[in-house]
């Protein structure tokens, strides 16, 4: 029985390429949100044709989706004249809402395509209650909170802006070390802009102090003998806190990650679909399941989990000192493209072999394990590897799965 006290949020999810989007729609999405071939802060994620783009909102509205487009860069001058043809192309392709940082894209799209909601994003800097009420008076539907605020100013957001209005945040993913993601190192130290897109994460990167009167000699900053990585952040995780951002009245939970897999995006929108489910079916559902939540979360590609400034201001437990490395207890084989007879087609994405133990990652959240019992190659010659990525694949397993299921390698998780 749902919690009637409480309203079903949309699960947002990221999607950096058609078969991705496809994948989160499948996987619990009630909204993916997309970037175009220009302005969007994404530029090295695949992004979408129009022609792409078409059939992105084809395949979600068919099945009840929504589809939201990023125009989020900071625009220059030379930038406005190709936004004006950028948004009447979206005017005819018909996505549900545009994600727009810049008040001057903002005007435009209000003009060109008034019948697309605009939402306000994130690089706007969206802080206080009467920033949201501005941009309602300019049109907005919603605006994406800044990631430094707390659960407690959002929640005053909520009672003191237009009941209308929505709120969308982030709980899921990388979190930058610049405010509200405005940083100027990627262009400082490689010509390529964040603010427009291009950002190289030199906060990754590891440095060292140098004294001026010693030029040439490097002084590390050590915290152990692995060096030091004095930006870099950990990764946002709300799993936990499913009940805590409801109570909050946030309006749409936004999984960040453009550029991650097809697998990455299948598990967080998953994840958090049941989570969000069992949450709305009463917190005592919701609390029986969070050990499987966690472990299930805890399956991506990660740098550790933090909440953020959801509880305040977070300090130095939010930062990585001693590595930046990404933890991953999953590891992506591919995704079922088609079924015949008794054998499994995918693009391989990594390697595995006959006789392999893996994991068959259903929909519904559940997880069948399988085995390998024979594969074979696009001449149907059996092989007992796939070592080449990309390799057409066709797999005999000890149980068949279903189109459009996802192959996975995992190990060190607890079933549902």
């Amino acid at each position: 029985m749902m919690d009637k006290k409480r309203k079903k949020p949309e699960l947002l999810v990221p999607a950096g390429s058609l078969d991705v989007f496809k994948v989160a729609v499948d996987y619990g999405a009630d909204a993916v949100y997309i970037g175009g071939d220009a302005f969007g802060l994404r530029a090295m994620a695949k992004n979408f044709s129009p022609d792409e783009m078409r059939a992105a909102v084809a395949y979600a509205h068919e099945r009840g989706v929504k589809v939201h487009v990023t125009a989020n860069i900071l625009a220059h001058n030379d930038d406005m004249k190709a936004a004006e043809g950028y948004f009447e192309e979206l005017r005819d392709i018909g996505p549900d809402a545009l994600i727009i940082a810049d008040p001057g894209l903002f005007m435009l799209a209000k003009r060109i395509c008034p019948d697309i909601e605009r939402h306000v994003s994130t690089q706007a800097n969206n802080t206080n209650y009467e920033t949201f009420r501005f941009w309602y008076e300019q049109g907005a539907k919603r605006a994406v909170c800044a990631r430094e605020l707390s659960l407690k100013e959002i929640k005053e957001l909520r009672e003191k802006i237009p009941e209308d209005m929505e709120i969308e945040s982030f709980i899921h993913g990388a979190m930058c070390i610049s405010y509200s993601g405005r940083c100027l190192l990627s262009n400082y130290f490689t010509g390529r802009d964040a603010n427009k897109g291009a950002c190289t994460h030199p906060c990754r990167w590891k440095y060292a102090v140098m004294e001026e009167t010693r030029p040439g000699e490097y002084l590390p900053i050590e915290e152990n003998d692995r060096g030091t990585f004095i930006f870099n952040s950990k990764d946002l995780c709300m799993i936990e806190h499913i009940p805590e951002l409801m109570d909050a009245g946030i309006d749409s939970y936004k999984i960040e990650g453009r550029m991650k897999t097809a697998l990455y995006v299948a598990t967080v929108a998953r994840t958090y679909r049941k989570a969000i489910d069992f949450c709305l079916e009463g917190d005592d559902v919701y609390k029986a399941h969070l050990e499987w939540l966690k472990n299930e979360i805890s399956s991506c590609t990660y740098r550790r989990f933090s909440t953020g400034f959801y509880f305040g201001k977070p300090g130095s437990e939010s930062q990585i000192y001693d590595s930046n490395t990404y933890i991953s207890e999953a590891v992506y084989l591919g995704t079922v493209s088609e079924i015949k007879e008794d054998l499994a087609f995918i693009t391989q994405k990594n390697k595995f072999c006959t006789g392999d133990e893996i994991e068959i990652m259903k929909k519904d959240g559940r997880d069948i394990k399988v085995k390998v019992m024979a594969m074979y190659d696009e001449d149907m010659g059996e092989v007992e590897s796939c070592p080449h990525p990309g390799q057409k694949i066709a797999l005999r397993l000890s149980e068949l799965p279903e189109k459009g299921d996802i192959i996975r390698k995992i190990s060190g998780k607890e079933g549902v």
